[in-house]
């Protein structure tokens, strides 16, 4: 069975940090492409960063220079490190993950709350 368990979201005042982690289990997880996705109310999931299974990395430039997407394969999580965090940031954060060929799989998602 495939899990992927994201955690570490919360509440944060604008300019502050935080990591986000997702913990994968059932899968081969260094052949996955790994992303993070966010969903604030009311608008349509998008893309905020990316890690393939080569390192590469590419961020959506609302996040450029503020966010760091990373993997472990020895411990088959993804992080996201948020930092200057602003209200906009508001949104459920999902981790996802891709195969060069097959089926992708989603976390639950764990929230973060931008707000002084």
């Amino acid at each position: 069975q495939v899990q992927l368990v994201e955690s570490g979201g919360g509440l944060v005042q604008p300019g502050g940090s935080l990591r986000l982690s997702c913990a994968a289990s059932g899968i081969i997880f260094s052949a996955y492409a790994m992303d993070w996705y966010r969903q604030a109310p009311g608008k349509q999931r998008e893309l905020v960063a990316t890690i393939t299974t080569g390192g590469s990395t590419n961020y959506a430039d609302s996040v450029k220079g503020r966010f760091t997407i990373s993997r472990d394969n020895t411990k088959n999580t993804v992080y996201l490190q948020m930092t200057n965090l602003k209200p906009e940031d508001t949104a459920v954060y999902y981790c996802r993950a891709s195969p060069y060929t097959g089926i992708t799989y989603w976390g639950k998602g764990t929230p973060v709350t931008v707000s002084s």
